[in-house]
């Protein structure tokens, strides 16, 4: 053993975090170096374990294989289970005999349903997409979610849902039956992938950038997810630590890897691999040694049983695993159907030899139990809780039973408070922070790694364009560069002040004098909310004291209200609340329009149609059409934040994607469903993204026409997680408020000419106040909003609402004309500017929630 391997190897037993050159000797190592290597793993693995009482258990998981299909698109070398129509009875197997599998299963005493199937083989086997077709299934994930549904009610077997590579919407329509997903990586090597020859190329679902996108969205959306490597199919040691390292680096910023997989390369007959070398044995151990190093004690580490002689299995142990992965009394293993499962008696008593204990455990490990709103879908609640010890292992010789899928039938009416007095808070929140603070954002210290690796923002341009890039932006907002854009957001001084001119001569051009504003009605229905998002005070779990939930009653009562005072439009938003049905949202709307029939809804972020979509497994299209036919008017365009997914997923950790947003959007605005446009500056941003993202929202006008406004929506940092975490700055600055505005109005002139400020985040006087904005480009001042929770519970100082009065008082400060509008802009009837205009809002409101 030379000095490099004796040296790592101290670091390694002194709990030295290893760097990549580290890990690549380590994999090297053999003989007396692997052998000392694997007595570090195993030492790291045996703390691991006592930490959750587990000291000398090692776990597995009874399961049934389901191979729904063995079909693929993809063409990997040494694969035996993805074949040819030619070569199977029928392109699928049938929900019956997916349902019989999964009953011997439940006979058996297995909990596990592993569904495995080869990626979207109708891509490429128009025999697939047939056989989908004729049984009304749009897809495979299609066939998957409702196959896992049947399982769930006809068995009580919990699904694993194996289906490949998967968009964020898909694993979102997935999560809900599911217990836990998985994806091996198999590797990180691009090298694998585009050369020719090399054993993934032409696969296009094994792009490792693919895969890593598919494992990091499952954290987005708090999946229990398995994943990992396969040893020896012609990647590097230093691909296989750069692999390592990858998925070390998604664990840790989500939390949602529950298993790593350290799986051995068997070759197999029939295919282009099957002249190449098994893995070699002390490399495949010295690959799970590291891996229990890199992933440390809390990661449980799977080596396949059937991969391996008994003879090897002390070997694996004395490595560091800690688990076998699923194990079948009942089917074959279809991936390596030449390797038969061992026998549980047998895997128990050398496990025993190795003085450890085999005990059965879940699909889904006992710490996510520990967590269930973060990790567990409600609709599969139930079956999880019904096959698990207090420990969270599985109940031994249980027999599972079918238990309906289906939502509990709860709503609003049932479960919403009815006491106006102590709905909703109107001082701000009573804590500084939430209760579940250090766990539900994920990993601090990860999220401010992912920030210092973003551009830092420099203005491209010299000096001296401003003039030309202001002369040009003017004439043509399309005829700048989006160098000449970042140039002008870059103003300051004399140079801001003339953007500041020339946005209030655009705005005069283009909308006139009058600063309008709306009399509506905010109404926030509920803030619980478990999305996650970092940037957000107004978020709270069902236990905290701030949390509350409006009954149907309540809201109809606030709606009343708001019509008696002069409302035109009540704006309603809320938290993605785990226990609302995704139809809430169509009784809410259903309730306006029960006691105010005339009142414009404007109502449900993209981020709640997104929730309410998926609990009802059907189109983004098809919920918006539901929810306009129980009276949606309009939609706010809010849950934008940043159309970056960059800076998205730092500021928010389970929110949609830029893409869904815009999907969403187009589809409200195709069905004449109009919406506003927003952008939330000041946090973690820059220049580029403002840009980036007005150029965003402008080319969807382009395409729909379907915005009615654009709103900046300065960041209130006194409240919220990523500002008290450090990472976030504190809001915008003055200029960053004023030039924000300034180029809102210059870019997006011609497209939408509605550009309004928010006096509830900003204020009315002061330097970036309401006054100061009115004269750059804004001829929009919003609503009376009568309550309002969102700002406020971050931290606003700016009041909740504000009377017809004063609003018109705004414009008079600002030397302009003022007049209500309707929601999309239109001229307000004679009789409800009376009411409003005879209401006085504050008096009837002075004591209200």
């Amino acid at each position: 053993m030379d000095s490099s391997m004796r040296r790592v190897l101290r670091r390694a037993s002194d709990a030295v975090t290893i760097n990549l050159d580290e890990i690549t000797l380590l994999l090297s190592a053999r003989d007396e170096a692997l052998t000392q290597l694997c007595e570090v793993a195993a030492r790291v693995r045996d703390a691991g374990l006592r930490e959750v009482n587990r000291a000398g258990v090692i776990t597995y998981s009874p399961k049934v294989f389901i191979p729904l299909t063995r079909l693929c698109r993809d063409r990997c070398h040494y694969c035996t289970f993805a074949t040819t129509p030619n070569n199977l009875p029928s392109a699928f197997l049938e929900m019956s005999e997916v349902i019989a599998i999964a009953k011997e299963g439940a006979k058996a005493g297995c909990s596990e349903a592993l569904f495995t199937l080869g990626d979207r083989p109708e891509d490429r086997w128009e025999i697939a997409a047939s056989w989908l077709s004729d049984r009304g299934y749009s897809s495979t994930l299609d066939y998957v979610r409702a196959c896992a549904i049947a399982v769930l009610e006809e068995t009580g077997l919990l699904p694993h849902l194996n289906p490949g590579v998967m968009s964020f919407e898909e694993l979102s329509r997935l999560r809900p039956v599911a217990a836990s997903m998985g994806m091996m990586l198999e590797t990180s090597s691009t090298r694998l992938f585009t050369d020719k020859g090399e054993v993934h190329f032409g696969s296009p679902d094994k792009d490792p950038a693919v895969r890593l996108r598919t494992i990091e969205d499952a954290g987005r959306l708090s999946i229990p997810f398995t994943t990992g490597l396969l040893i020896g199919i012609g990647e590097t040691l230093l691909e296989r630590g750069e692999s390592l390292l990858k998925l070390a680096e998604l664990a840790k910023r989500y939390g949602h890897i529950q298993e790593i997989i350290i799986q051995n390369f068997r070759a197999k007959e029939d295919t282009a691999m099957r002249n190449a070398p098994d893995a070699d044995q002390q490399e495949y151990l010295a690959a799970i040694a590291v891996a229990r190093l890199v992933f440390g004690p809390r990661m449980r580490i799977q080596a396949p049983p059937n991969l391996s002689e008994p003879e090897e299995f002390a070997l694996l142990i004395a490595a560091g695993i800690d688990d076998w992965g699923g194990v079948s009394p009942v089917t074959l293993d279809h991936v390596n159907p030449e390797r038969p499962w061992p026998e549980i008696d047998l895997l128990a008593a050398h496990s025993h030899t190795s003085g450890f204990e085999l005990k059965p455990r879940l699909t889904i490990y006992p710490e996510y139990l520990k967590s269930p709103v973060r990790w567990i879908d409600p609709k599969v609640q139930a079956h999880i809780s019904a096959l698990a010890q207090p420990d969270g292992l599985a109940i031994p010789g249980n027999s599972p039973v079918g238990r309906p899928w289906q939502e509990v039938s709860q709503s609003l009416t049932s479960i919403g408070r009815t006491d106006l007095g102590d709905s909703i808070d109107t001082q701000g929140r009573e804590s500084q922070q939430r209760s579940d603070f250090d766990s539900v954002y994920g990993n601090w210290e990860s999220i401010a790694g992912q920030l210092s690796s973003l551009d830092t923002f420099t203005s491209p341009a010299a000096h001296g364009s401003f003039i030309s890039a202001l002369s040009k932006v003017v004439d043509n907002p399309r005829s700048i560069t989006r160098d000449e854009g970042l140039t002008l957001f870059a103003a300051d001084g004399v140079e801001l002040d003339l953007l500041v001119a020339a946005a209030n001569e655009k705005r005069s051009e283009l909308v006139g004098e009058d600063v309008t504003y709306i009399v509506n009605r905010n109404i926030n229905f509920t803030n619980v909310c478990y999305t996650g998002c970092r940037f957000c005070a107004f978020a709270q779990r069902k236990t905290d004291a701030d949390s509350y939930l409006l009954s149907i009653d309540e809201i109809k009562s606030r709606v009343e209200e708001a019509w008696a005072l002069g409302a035109n439009e009540v704006c309603m938003q809320a938290g993605i609340h785990p226990d609302l049905p995704g139809d809430t949202y169509f009784d809410v709307a259903r309730a306006v329009k029960a006691v105010a029939p005339e009142m414009h809804i404007h109502a449900f972020s993209p981020m709640e149609i997104f929730s309410g979509s998926i609990k009802m497994g059907i189109s983004y299209r098809e919920w918006l059409t539901q929810a306009k036919e129980a009276g949606l008017g309009t939609i706010p365009g809010t849950a934008a934040e940043i159309l970056d997914d960059e800076i998205r997923w730092i500021l928010t950790k389970g929110k949609l994607p830029a893409k869904a947003w815009l999907e969403i959007v187009r589809e409200a605005h195709l069905l004449g469903i109009k919406s506003s446009a927003t952008m939330m500056y000041g946090h973690v941003d820059n220049e580029s993204h403002w840009y980036d993202h007005m150029i965003t929202i402008r080319n969807l006008q382009d395409e729909t026409g379907g915005f009615t406004e654009f709103v900046p929506l300065p960041f209130v940092h006194y409240s919220s997680p990523i500002y008290l975490a450090g990472i976030a700055r504190p809001g915008p600055t003055v200029r960053e408020n004023r030039v924000v505005h300034a180029m809102a109005r210059l870019l997006l002139a011609g497209s939408i000419n509605n550009i309004q400020c928010s006096w509830v985040k900003l204020g009315l006087n002061g330097p970036d106040g309401v006054l100061s904005l009115l004269d750059g480009g804004v001829n929009d001042i919003g609503g009376t909003l009568m309550e309002e929770t969102i700002s406020r519970m971050a931290g606003s100082t700016n009041g909740s609402m504000r009377t017809v009065k004063e609003l018109e008082e705004i414009a008079q400060l600002a030397g302009r004309p003022s007049r209500p509008r309707t929601t999309i802009y239109g001229e307000v009837s004679a009789e409800r500017k009376s009411v409003a205009d005879l209401a006085d809002a504050r008096q009837i409101f002075s004591g209200s929630k």
